[in-house]
This record gives structure tokens, sequence and C-alpha cells, in this order.
């Protein structure tokens, strides 16, 4: 659904799998996309696993991500505003398909507020 909504809003989208509904280790997926953020293929991300959590951890044990576990437009929101996270991460177990879409959105659609927030974020971007 995600991945569609991208489509139709005229992204490009480097799907990094799955592709298939057989068992895989998000550790994999979530460095696939720290990868692609770390080299420049991709500017932003989007996540998917059970809980999410797993796989923004994953993502952020690179330097140059900054996945954020978002549940909500407002978490979605203000992870752009205050730390310009550049992934975002959703847990299809834990919200619905509408609330992912609207998130992503929002995600996509918020700039980085900056001010106040300049020197925070270049904290957790040191290697």
């Amino acid at each position: 659904i995600l991945k569609r909504d991208l489509l139709e809003a005229g992204h490009e989208v480097l799907d990094l799998g799955t592709s298939s509904t057989a068992s895989v280790d998000y550790p994999d997926f979530g460095r696939a996309m720290a990868d692609a953020i770390a080299s420049g293929r991709v500017q932003r991300g989007v996540l998917v696993c059970g809980t999410g959590i797993g796989i923004s951890i994953a993502a952020n044990r690179n330097a140059k991500v900054r996945a954020a576990l978002v549940h909500d437009v407002t978490s979605a929101r203000l992870s752009r505003e205050h730390n310009d996270a550049n992934v975002v991460a959703f847990g299809q177990r834990l919200i619905g398909p509408e609330t992912a879409r609207e998130a992503l959105k929002v995600f996509l659609d918020t700039a980085w507020a900056g001010g106040r927030h300049v020197d925070r974020v270049a904290k957790l971007s040191k290697d």
C-alpha cells in the first residue's frame, strides 16, 4: 500500500525487498536501507516490520541514518521537524494501513525546523 502511494505521488521507489511471504531477518533489510542512505542512492527511506522496532534499530546503526519509529501523524511530523529523520519505520502489527499512509504523507511533506535542533541532530550523526 505504501509503495503504491509513493509511486502514485510521483516518487521514485527503490524496493529493497522482501519479495515473498517467507520469514526474513529484518536486520538485513534495515542494513540495506542504511547502505542506500549512506551511499546517496536515496535521500529518504521507509521501513516496515512487525513492530518497526528491530528494523529501526538495525538502520540506526549507521551514523548517516536517522530512522524514526512512528505511530501516528504527530510522531511523523515531529520526527522530521525536530530530528531531521531521513527514514520512517512502521510496525505493521501496531498501526493500521490508513494511519501508516497518513503518517507517511506527513513525513514526506514536513520540513526540518533547524534552529535549536541543529546541534542536537549533528550529535546524532557522529560516528
